[in-house]
């Protein structure tokens, strides 16, 4: 072999020593099709697909950094990535902007939802505290948990994000699972959640989220209004038969029947254009992504690594499940994206992060070492 050759390749697996080659692939692979849905769902132009690649790749080299620290140093400084995140939490209820309530910051180059950080450092909060406990864990250790998930979830809800504020108690919930809490936990929580429903519809609720659940309930009761969101999105699904109706001629989009169709309902945009059978491609990544997260987490020989894999591995099949559901009226409309599909920018590189996380526990942290 060329010596210059030899020379490069050995650069190049020195720098990809710490990512996981078949997790890597199938996120490519999911990217990619976000980059063939944002063009077509952008009006067939390459605005939407150069910024979101341009995410893409902040998110790549992220994940390769993060993928090259120790989990003994991710798990030494978890405390302070979960203080931190909780900063733009608390500045944005003064200075957050959005149509329903402040969940972003202006940082002027980009908008920034802080939110999403909270989905990477309460599992690491999590684990760092779990993995120093007994367990499966004991009462008082429960309920100190139960309160670290707690803080940031009522600062998302002041946010008015409530969709958000669900899928970050999940992962919270997830850990805890993980780590063998009792059962009896979780069925006193689905009781406490339906002991405040009404306390909630009355009081917590503002009018358009109990549109949103009117609307899941019986969404031709209002077709030109808060139905519409709904119906056309079935529509687009439903139309998309087993092939789709080919790139870049969906209807439902391109005429602007369906809205959202970059973000919350860019799954839509998938389904009627490649239909049933590009569906479950998408699915199969998907769910192959999740599983080497669940694989990484279960070979992984230190009690940080596990959780944290492991939770993430979950956390992404709740994102994945609410707005495919969501998007499918099966739950009602809560501003959740696909996750690597969904325009978005602090998303896609919060995801890619995790991504990152979820490799340092494969290269660092598997049972006989690496």
């Amino acid at each position: 072999m060329n010596p210059l050759l030899r020379w490069l390749t050995d650069v190049v697996m020195r720098m990809l020593r710490t990512v996981d080659l078949p997790l890597l692939g199938a996120l490519i692979g999911l990217m990619a099709v976000s980059l063939v849905v944002m063009y077509s769902a952008g009006g067939d132009g390459m605005d939407f697909v150069l910024r979101q690649g341009a995410r893409f790749a902040i998110g790549l080299v992220a994940m390769w950094a993060i993928s090259r620290i120790t989990p003994q140093t991710l798990r030494a400084i978890s405390p302070a990535a979960y203080a931190l995140s909780l900063l733009p939490l608390i500045a944005v209820l003064f200075i957050g902007t959005g149509r329903h309530g402040g969940h972003w910051i202006n940082l002027g180059v980009f908008y920034f939802q802080p939110s999403e950080l909270m989905k990477l450092s309460l599992p690491m909060m999590l684990a760092w505290y779990l993995d120093r406990s007994v367990l499966p864990p004991r009462f008082p250790t429960s309920v100190t948990a139960l309160a670290i998930i707690a803080l940031p979830v009522a600062l998302i809800l002041l946010q008015k994000d409530f969709g958000t504020a669900m899928l970050v108690m999940a992962t919270g919930v997830f850990a805890l699972f993980l780590v063998g809490l009792p059962w009896w936990w979780f069925g006193a929580g689905i009781a406490g959640v339906v002991a405040i429903a009404p306390i909630a519809w009355f009081w917590l609720l503002r009018p358009y989220q109990k549109g949103r659940i009117m609307t899941f309930l019986n969404p031709e009761n209002d077709p030109l209004g808060e139905g519409w969101n709904l119906m056309q999105s079935k529509i687009a699904i439903g139309s998309g038969g087993w092939f789709g109706k080919g790139w870049g001629q969906g209807s439902q989009s391109h005429l602007d029947y369906l809205p959202e169709h970059t973000t919350d309902f860019a799954f839509s945009v998938l389904s009627e254009e490649f239909g049933w059978v590009g569906v479950m491609v998408v699915l199969t990544l998907y769910l192959f992504i999740i599983g080497r997260c669940l694989w990484i987490a279960a070979e992984a020989r230190e009690g940080w690594s596990r959780i944290v894999a492991g939770t993430l591995g979950m956390a992404l099949f709740a994102y994945v499940a609410v707005n495919g559901a969501m998007i499918s009226g099966l739950l009602p409309v809560v501003g959740v994206p696909m996750p690597f599909i969904s325009y978005g920018g602090t998303s896609a590189v919060a995801l890619l992060a995790g991504m990152g996380l979820v490799m340092s526990a494969g290269a660092h942290g598997r049972r006989g070492g690496m």
